[in-house]
């Protein structure tokens, strides 16, 4: 029996997802860092061990209806953990942002300025006083009434609804209607109402085309379709509605992105010209502090801000004013002073995001918390990293743990613990090879993090290929960048750097299909594969096509009269009814966020059973999407189609991965890596032109190594890459660097330096060139 005050984290007979039945003990109080290669089951014990028990230990305390849903969550599959104190989780998984969403509001810095104007702002005479409420553009008490708090208003002209006026309605000459059954239904309609839908579009009357673009009536006619020869069409009640009502309605209430993006081609949008893009009604905008408004405010870079905010007036507002630049202040270390409260949560990078709720989390005050961070570093620049470690140290200061989950080699070394999980991925990994201080791991031959955290060889001169023409893009005036041009050389690897928010991902945009010289162009990005545990890697790739044509071929589903569909979780049929196909379903928690938990019925199968009764080798399709990419590579050795797929992935390094690992579970780096291998697999057509925006992030060096093999394979068989990265190993080993900066935000977006590695290590005014020159061969 341990003491209550036992000072480690003891964990015996771990065995969620690969771990192999672990058993380790973690200090308390230190900066402990887990490291193994993508998919060795570090953030198994992290994540869904230490974190998942002390989560559900927060349930038992909580109430009876929680605890009810317990078994429902399920706990990790552990034998027992000691010494755990409560825990806060800061994971990477980057949710949906809405445009209402803003740094302000991420980091509650927002709630304090509102709270500023309400009790010590400067009221005209008469005025009452507002609720701190009056001051949002998120609440109907605050809100500007006629853009509802956007600040922007979004308007449709007949110019884009229709741009193509020689074209008759049946010929499609109204753009924004949509496609299939419901646009023929409105063009029916039309014709039902007595409009030419045969004319020229040019050639109706001008109150017609207005009428039929932009009225706000919905008529109900009874509809008569023209009947096709081969199927009955009966007389239906069809509902009009115009072109402008279509477009609105489908940009505000759809929750389609591709709906969505497809309904803004046919917006303009303009700052609202009642708020002027405030996004606040008048009565608070009449309100200041130290002569301003709370909209001029949160437009300052939180620098500015702060100086703005010293020296404030009375007594509370003192109080209020000290409170805010307290807050303020962790925002700034951390390197995000440029930022301002009112920038949008879209338009940051992870990195930046990161880094926000990391400075919330110090100015919280909890001690005596295990902090689990997943990857802090993904997403920054070295520079970005010394400050990070700083913060990590100031947790740990307060009395509180920090275990990170980590593959950014400066961290490691920076840790007081280092639990290395291993050697492997997948069925090859979940041991722990070495649980201590981080000089001792130098001693463990079979660790691959030991290769690359003690090896100080410089690495090897690689022949800088010589470009075959270039790209260019500008002047580009966007974000942060003021008329930035920029020449991107072809057949050739570029390597983009810079500080976070110094502008690579807005210059990368840039680069389109329609640029001189590009031809082909393939952008991978980190954005999920899907956004709900029915899209895998499987349907993702392609591969379960294969897999289901497999099992209708079989025997025993041709005797049962089963096809390719009965095999598919997504239509029914074949699949588990209980769950409709997913596996899972979604646990409802009061005041806390919905959670994914087995389904009752299948397990997380999947299927009915009749479906599983029917096998290919012994494997029911079930167990086919539960094999690693690795085990099914061997599965399918002799079927050419599925092993183009298979071999693809490993080439990309996700071996370790499931076929049916739902998309919710797969972070930025794996899908983009699951992107990119669904290329590699496509016969190539000529030259291509393959963007990737940080595609090292979540890698250990290992997997790099792997992985960038791979990217110049491809401009070795004549293509061009370009990434945006902070990997100095990958920049090192490029042709091509360019480097933004000097800094992020304001002090950013210009070239600094561009050339070879070598040149750009020596650029004077560069925050990349001193960590690109320590890694220089």
């Amino acid at each position: 029996m341990h003491s209550p005050h036992d000072p480690f984290v003891r964990v015996r007979g771990a065995r969620e997802h690969n771990l192999k039945g672990v058993d380790v003990d973690i200090p308390r109080d230190v900066l402990a860092v887990f490291t193994g290669v993508s998919g060795s089951g570090k953030s198994s014990l992290a994540f869904g061990t230490i974190y998942a028990e002390a989560q559900r230990r927060y349930f038992e305390s909580v109430a009876p209806y929680a605890r009810r849903l317990i078994h429902q969550v399920g706990a990790p599959r552990v034998g027992e953990i000691t010494g755990l104190p409560p825990a806060v989780s800061l994971q990477q998984r980057r949710s949906a942002p809405t445009s209402r969403s803003s740094v302000g509001t991420v980091t509650n810095l927002s709630n304090s300025l509102r709270m500023l104007f309400s009790r010590a702002g400067t009221y005209p005479p008469g005025a009452e006083r507002l609720d701190s409420d009056a001051f949002s553009p998120n609440t109907a008490a605050g809100a500007c009434p006629r853009c509802h708090g956007l600040g922007q208003v979004h308007r449709t002209t007949e110019e884009l609804l229709v741009p193509d006026p020689s074209l008759s309605i049946r010929e499609g000459a109204i753009a924004a209607w949509p496609g299939a059954w419901q646009g023929k239904n409105l063009r029916d309609i039309l014709d039902t109402l007595g409009h030419d839908v045969d004319l020229p579009w040019r050639e109706l009357p001008a109150e017609q085309r207005q009428w039929i673009l932009f009225t706000d009536e919905q008529p109900v006619v009874t509809v008569h379709p023209v009947r096709d020869a081969d199927r009955i069409q009966r007389p239906y009640q069809g509902t009009y509605m115009s072109a402008r009502r279509y477009v609105m309605k489908t940009f505000s209430d759809s929750r389609s992105p591709t709906l969505r993006a497809r309904a803004e081609r046919f917006l303009t949008s303009a700052p609202c010209p009642a708020c002027d893009g405030s996004r606040l009604r008048p009565e608070a905008l009449a309100v200041t502090f130290a002569g301003r408004t709370i909209a001029e405010l949160a437009a300052l870079p939180l620098k500015e801000l702060t100086g703005v905010l010293e020296g404030g007036g009375s007594q509370t507002a003192r109080v209020l004013t000290e409170d805010l630049i307290s807050r303020i202040a962790p925002v700034v270390e951390l390197g995000l002073g440029y930022l301002s409260l009112d920038r949008a949560t879209p338009t940051l990078s992870a990195g930046e995001l990161q880094r926000l709720r990391l400075a919330t989390q110090l100015r919280s005050g909890l001690f005596g918390v295990v902090y689990v961070l997943d990857e802090p570093s993904a997403g920054l620049h070295p520079a970005d990293t010394e400050a990070l470690l700083g913060v990590l140290e100031r947790l740990k200061a307060a009395g509180n743990t920090v275990f990170v989950v980590e593959h950014h080699l400066d961290v490691v070394r920076g840790a007081d613990w280092l639990v290395d999980v291993g050697p492997h991925a997948g069925e090859h990994g979940g041991q722990v090879l070495h649980s201590g201080p981080v000089a001792e791991l130098a001693a463990v031959t079979e660790s691959a993090t030991a290769r690359f955290l003690f090896d100080r060889s410089p690495a090897a001169v690689r022949r800088v290929r010589a470009a075959r023409g270039q790209v260019t893009v500008g002047p580009v005036t966007r974000h942060n960048l003021r008329g930035v041009s920029a020449e991107f050389p072809l057949g050739v690897f570029t390597a983009v750097t810079g500080v976070s928010g110094s502008g690579k991902s807005t210059l990368i945009g840039e680069i389109t299909e329609e640029s001189a010289g590009v031809g082909r162009l393939v952008s991978v990005d980190q954005r999920p594969i899907g956004r709900t545990p029915r899209s895998n890697l499987a349907t993702y790739t392609g591969l379960f096509d294969v897999v289901r044509k497999v099992f209708a071929a079989t025997d025993d589903a041709r005797e049962r009269g089963y096809g390719v569909g009965r095999f598919s979780f997504n239509v029914a049929g074949g699949r588990c009814e209980t769950c409709q196909g997913e596996g899972f379903v979604s646990v409802e928690l009061l005041f806390l966020p919905s959670t994914y938990a087995p389904c009752p019925d299948c397990g997380g199968a999947r299927y009915n059973p009749e479906t599983l009764q029917v096998t290919y080798r012994g494997r029911t399709v079930a167990q086919v999407l539960d094999l690693t990419v690795e085990e099914a590579a061997a599965f399918f050795s002799d079927t050419p189609a599925a092993s183009r797929s298979l071999a693809a992935l490993l080439d990309v390094g996700l071996g370790y991965l499931r076929l049916g690992q739902p998309a919710t579970e797969l972070s930025g780096g794996e899908a983009q890596r699951i992107k990119l291998a669904s290329e590699l697999q496509r016969a190539r057509r000529g030259h291509t032109l393959y963007l990737l925006d940080e595609p090292t992030t979540g890698l250990h060096p290992a997997d790099v190594e792997v992985l960038m093999r791979q990217l110049h394979g491809l401009v070795d068989a004549g293509h061009t890459v370009v990434v945006v990265e902070h990997d100095m190993s990958v920049v090192a080993g490029a042709d091509w660097v360019i480097d933004l900066g000097p800094g992020g935000g304001d002090a950013g977006g210009r070239i600094v330096a561009a050339g070879p590695p070598a040149q750009v290590a020596r650029a004077r005014d560069s925050a990349t060139a001193p960590y690109l020159a320590r890694v220089m061969p």
